[in-house]
């Protein structure tokens, strides 16, 4: 089921980036879809490359991107730039996965 949602995630990731290049309705707007959309896709390949050995970190991969890029969308869709203060939250639970990531491959 995890390789479902990475998948899924990597799909919006790709949607974000597309709309951001050709439908979003201001330059901040694009730059909010552009790197959204980054984060979301490297952490969506992340996690599948690494849900064999660290399924929990995989796991957290995808809820951080999920928060940090889902903020930086709805943004960008109009919602108030006081959702910029809970971007944060995802990019240091993206931190402690690649931590805890790491540290899972340090124990094999």
């Amino acid at each position: 089921m995890l390789g479902f949602w990475a998948t899924l995630s990597a799909a919006l990731a790709i949607a974000a980036g597309a709309f951001g290049a050709h439908g979003a309705s201001s330059p901040q707007a694009a730059d909010y879809l552009r790197t959204g959309g980054m984060y979301q896709l490297v952490h969506a390949v992340a996690a599948i490359a690494v849900m064999g050995i660290a399924r929990g970190p995989a796991m957290l991969m995808l809820i951080g991107a999920a928060i940090f890029a889902g903020t930086l969308y709805l943004m960008a869709l109009g919602a108030p730039r006081w959702l910029g203060a809970i971007t944060p939250i995802g990019g240091s639970l993206l931190i402690v996965a690649w931590v805890w990531a790491g540290w899972n491959y340090w124990r094999t």
